[in-house]
């Protein structure tokens, strides 16, 4: 354990989710902090702690006496407690303990705990802890966070009402360097090529260390995160990534519970974002026969998959296009979870049996809505207006289905140089203006 002076990270690099931890350390007992390995969620709950226990360093005695990785001055983190995950449920009995608790633990996790992970399945936690343990989901850096958008638009602020224009310069090649460098808080100050180094590592370290220690085969993993590379943004069947996963090296065709136990393995690592389809609310049924688009946690691990670098990214400009289109995806998801009156799944996606789509739909839980377009650049941005004017007559041209309209649109613009008003709730603005 390390006591309250310790604790506090230096050049902490202030991130979207520390407003909800603070609101949820003031409501439950325990906060978790969920996400991708690196992406800065040790840091961010010792930013709002005062003591810490590291189960991988203390692990045969987490395993052994869970109790003992919950003392010290709260709210006291536990990091990694996946790693023993017998502590979930000594957490939650604690509260339970105490009425009116509030604060006193921070939990952090880079995965969802598997029976692989535990000496039996018995070891899992046995109840969700909802209602107790708050969790926020944290993500890699949009450029929000990371100094690449001058947060000149808010899309909280679109969802009031409020829009000022402004301008940015924004090129390809920063936007290309920018999807490569990724969300990475330790590639912040390194050029595009150097962090790439990291992209690349976390891939060997996920093949050679974490995967097999699920049991599970590093050159499948490898094949399938090509795959998704390649399919990035797009509702791919079973059948396609199928096929792209059995090449001339592999031994055999990968079967489909197969596939599905990889797809599913990555979700728990927070590895793999699966955005569900939407449907206006007189249709939502139709939701759930809606393939999922994927996406990757970042782009640089998608362009590290590739093989790609800045420069091939450059002279691809169409592979570019799904890159980009991940890190609007990335961004959006970051930005869509911090809004107060976020739905459950605040980000779903359209596209009906015409072919019409929008690449983003962000809905809040009283049902209102707000459709996007992602473009690289300003050339394109008229069509996807022209797209999400076509979306808007299509779902609400039946008075009889009641949807109501969406509060605003938006295309979300690569290489770009304004933020502006296009008409009445429909907007243009670069990602490099765009923040929570």
């Amino acid at each position: 354990m390390v006591v309250a002076s310790d604790v506090k990270p230096e050049g902490y690099i202030p991130r979207i989710a520390d407003a909800k931890v603070e609101k949820f350390l003031r409501v439950f007992g325990a906060v978790e902090i969920a996400g991708t390995k690196w992406c800065g969620k040790t840091w961010t709950a010792l930013e709002h702690a005062r003591s810490v226990s590291f189960v991988d360093t203390s692990l045969g005695l987490a395993r052994d006496d869970p109790h003992a990785m919950l003392i010290g001055e709260q709210p006291h983190v536990i990091d990694e407690w996946q790693r023993a995950p017998a502590i979930w449920d000594v957490v939650r009995h604690e509260i339970d303990r105490v009425r009116g608790l509030r604060g006193a633990w921070i939990l952090t996790g880079s995965s969802t705990p598997l029976p692989k992970d535990v000496n039996s399945p018995d070891d899992l936690p046995s109840h969700s802890g909802a209602g107790r343990i708050g969790q926020v989901r944290m993500r890699p850096m949009t450029l929000s966070e990371s100094g690449e958008s001058a947060r000149s638009v808010s899309l909280s602020g679109l969802f009031r009402g409020e829009f000022q224009s402004s301008q940015v310069q924004t090129g390809a090649v920063e936007l290309v360097e920018a999807a490569c460098r990724g969300g990475w808080p330790e590639a912040v100050d390194l050029t595009a090529a150097d962090a790439q180094l990291i992209a690349r590592e976390y891939l060997r370290l996920l093949r050679r260390e974490s995967i097999p220690a699920q049991g599970k085969s590093g050159d499948v993993v490898e094949r399938l995160l090509f795959s998704l590379a390649r399919n990035l943004g797009q509702a791919a069947t079973y059948k396609t990534l199928i096929a792209d996963m059995s090449d001339a090296s592999a031994a055999a065709a990968v079967s489909v519970n197969t596939l599905v136990s990889y797809l599913s393995l990555l979700k728990s690592m927070y590895l793999l974002e699966e955005i569900p389809g939407w449907s206006p609310p007189a249709r939502a049924a139709n939701r759930v026969r809606t393939k999922p688009k994927r996406y990757l946690a970042d782009p640089s691990l998608a362009v590290a998959a590739l093989g790609m670098s800045p420069q091939a990214l450059l002279d691809d400009w169409q592979t570019f296009g799904m890159v980009f289109e991940a890190m609007c995806m990335r961004d959006l998801l970051v930005y869509a979870d911090a809004l107060d009156e976020a739905a459950d799944v605040p980000v779903r996606y359209y596209r009906d049996d015409t072919g019409l789509e929008a690449d983003a739909v962000v809905e809040l839980a009283d049902g209102r809505w707000a459709a996007f377009e992602f473009k690289t650049s300003e050339a394109r941005a008229e069509q996807g207006v022209a797209s999400l004017r076509r979306l808007r007559e299509r779902v609400c041209a039946n008075p009889s289905a009641r949807t109501k309209p969406p509060v605003f649109m938006a295309v979300i613009t690569g290489v770009s140089q304004y933020a502006r008003r296009v008409e009445d709730e429909i907007y243009i603005v670069p990602l490099t203006a765009l923040t929570a």
